[in-house]
């Protein structure tokens, strides 16, 4: 019995010693730093921001590969507590840490964010250049951390003046409410000067009209977008761009998350959207992308005036509806309505008439519910569609779709000319809408030739010098818009589409 206890107290001892000398051991095994520390990055860049706006979380990851336990003597930012940035180092937040340990073959995560002052500065746009410290001394070593921030001009609700507006009805029926404030007066001219973010819908007061100039740039936030109420308008003034890439002097509309991961990202913001009784507007080299639907012109069905007239614009990847016109009378000209969750197009009553527009539907961001164009007749609408010169192509068999109309009746007149139409025949050789042999509808139409884009998943749809689409164009028809949506004379052998193709 007594050898029993002995044992169990020798045992005992023994752990007890253990774990003592575990306890201790960091206190003398762990050595400081002499720069030999290793980083995931040379420069941490956190990405476009808004002043006075947080940013994401970045992160930086810190490694000991050497076989010893090491002490980071310190972890600071070169601009202490006037620095922009804030940090946490393996969980702990601050703005100094000393002594940090770090196991050999080990790491350990440093989390970076930011929220920058606009009046630090006059200017609009800034590079704010910090760094990570570690260590001091001899051992020091830096990890910069750099970010551009822009100044913009914040458009939302003031405190108890925010209003549910109600949009209209959506496809099922459902009310559209939605947060909503009235532009003042001083508000109704955007410039190029500074970016505007937008909270809510900002709603064009009545018998007053928002200008927006040549290279502004509007950023809208979640559940946020413009509403151009009755008797008021909305003009558009932007121009052709030298720089492709840049669109300086273009209007660009999108969602006010700057990170590169929403660049492509759908839904991102509400929509356009236009009151029946709003008329007279013009859009001019406009960039709509990544809303739920990009416009929603709305009219009474019998309008002889003109709701919308877009030109030189391209609406391309909202989660639903690029252009959704209503019982309104738009005439486009010029412009791509591109890649979205439902339909490109989408008709439900009114006149539309399209000019060398491009069509196409390439979503690739999951299933896909419609076609490139769409026209449903929905309530015993009246649906007048003209397209000349234009494409309607996509990465379904079929891409046009005539839909709940009565073959005997009027309620639909709807012309291609010259038009390059994706569309698997077979499906419709018993439905009169798709009689491909009358003129009164389909006059030169050219069904299932390759437009070969440059890049559709991407949104580019410049033509290849493959495309079947070149010089397959009505010289009547072009004559009307001379030049294409990249300002190239077509006016000789005309290109179907938004584009004019150049041969280099």
């Amino acid at each position: 019995m007594k050898t029993i206890q002995f044992r169990i107290f020798y045992f005992l001892t023994l752990f007890v010693l253990i774990l003592l000398w575990s306890s201790c051991r960091k206190d003398f095994d762990y050595e400081n730093t002499t720069g030999n520390l290793s980083f995931s990055k040379d420069t941490v860049y956190l990405d476009t921001v808004f002043a006075n706006i947080g940013s994401s979380t970045y992160s930086l990851k810190v490694y000991n590969r050497s076989n010893k336990d090491l002490q980071i003597p310190s972890i600071t930012l070169e601009n202490g507590l006037e620095s922009a940035y804030r940090i946490n180092v393996d969980g702990q937040a601050g703005t100094e840490f000393l002594n940090v340990p770090l196991l050999a073959k080990d790491s350990l995560y440093i989390f970076i964010e930011a929220t920058f002052d606009s009046a630090a500065t006059s200017q609009n746009e800034f590079l704010y250049i910090d760094a990570l410290r570690f260590d001091t001394g001899i051992y020091e070593q830096k990890v910069p951390v750099v970010t551009l921030v822009k100044d913009a001009i914040f458009l939302f609700p003031a405190a108890g003046h925010e209003e549910n507006l109600v949009l209209g009805t959506d496809r099922n029926g459902e009310e559209i409410k939605v947060a909503s404030f009235e532009l003042s007066d001083d508000q109704l001219n955007f410039t190029n000067e500074k970016a505007y973010v937008i909270y809510g819908y900002a709603t064009v007061p009545k018998n007053k009209t928002l200008t927006i100039a040549a290279g502004s740039r509007v950023f809208f936030h979640e559940n946020s977008g413009l509403y151009i109420q009755e008797n008021s308008n909305l003009h558009i003034e932007g121009q052709k761009s030298k720089d492709s890439i840049a669109l300086e002097n273009e209007v660009i509309f999108e969602g006010d998350r700057l990170e590169p991961e929403y660049a492509t990202t759908a839904g991102q913001w509400g929509t356009i959207w236009f009151n029946a009784r709003s008329l007279g507007n013009h859009i001019n080299y406009l960039t709509v992308k990544n809303a739920n639907i990009g416009l929603v012109v709305n009219g009474d069905h019998t309008n002889t005036t003109l709701n919308l007239t877009l030109k030189n614009t391209q609406v391309y990847n909202s989660s639903s509806i690029n252009l959704w016109v209503k019982g309104a009378f738009i005439n486009a000209e010029n412009v791509v309505l591109a890649n979205s969750g439902a339909s490109s197009v989408l008709m439900t009553g009114g006149t539309m008439q399209l000019t060398h527009a491009t069509i196409a539907n390439y979503w690739s961001s999951g299933s896909r519910s419609g076609y490139a164009l769409q026209i449903t007749n929905e309530e015993n609408e009246t649906s007048f569609a003209s397209l000349g010169n234009c494409i309607i192509d996509g990465n379904s068999t079929t891409e046009l779709s005539l839909l709940n109309f009565d073959s005997s009746t009027d309620s639909l007149k709807f012309s291609l000319t010259n038009c390059i139409l994706k569309i698997n025949k077979e499906r419709f050789v018993a439905n009169p809408l798709y009689d491909f042999q009358n003129s009164n509808r389909y006059t030169n139409v050219f069904f299932n030739e390759a437009s070969e884009f440059i890049s559709p998943t991407t949104n580019n749809f410049s033509l290849k010098s493959s495309s079947f689409a070149l010089g397959k164009g009505d010289a009547t028809i072009a004559n009307q818009v001379p030049l294409a949506i990249n300002e190239v004379d077509r006016t000789t052998a005309p290109d179907i589409g938004a584009y004019q193709y150049t041969f280099k």
